[in-house]
């Protein structure tokens, strides 16, 4: 392949969506602290119970660039999605667009028809890329979990976040 002028070129590599494993975790330091993927590990546990879905968008070497879970307990009529995200180098380029749509996608097979989340005030790329793809604002909430300091100790994060909701048809 010849690169024009400027130096680019455009790529196109197939991705697939399937379940997260326990054996994926490593491949995903990326998208978090050691105590973020123990979290993510936990929920893994709750996925082989039918609670919760966690997906993986995936290149054709089979490795995580996206990640997200659905859980089906907060809501009784609706998948809530969390703990989305996306390997930093290839934000911006459609991943989080797709893993959502996934999701979407999972909750419908649930016979579910409504997809909820909560995006953090602070997040404002995150809040569009929401509205873009159709979810609108409801309300806000306080939201808090620990999270993994430099030197290894847990510290707790406070936030305000907005709640978005999406109706499936």
């Amino acid at each position: 392949m010849s690169l024009p002028r400027t130096g680019v070129a455009e790529v196109v590599v197939p991705l697939l969506v399937r379940d997260l494993t326990p054996t994926d975790l490593p491949a995903c330091t990326w998208s978090g602290s050691t105590a973020h993927l123990m979290q993510v590990e936990r929920e893994l546990v709750r996925a082989a119970a039918g609670d919760v879905d966690y997906l993986a968008l995936c290149t054709p070497a089979d490795v995580p660039v996206a990640i997200g879970g659905i859980d089906y307990q907060v809501t009784a009529s609706a998948g809530t999605l969390w703990q989305l995200a996306v390997l930093p180098a290839l934000q911006s380029c459609g991943l989080g667009t797709m893993l959502i749509r996934a999701a979407e996608d999972r909750i419908r097979s649930r016979g579910l028809h409504r997809a909820e989340l909560a995006v953090e005030e602070s997040n404002p790329r995150a809040r569009a890329l929401y509205e873009r793809l159709g979810y609108l604002a409801h309300g806000r909430r306080p939201d808090a979990w620990d999270v993994q300091a430099p030197d290894g100790s847990l510290l707790r994060y406070e936030t305000m976040c907005t709640l978005m909701h999406k109706d499936l048809p």
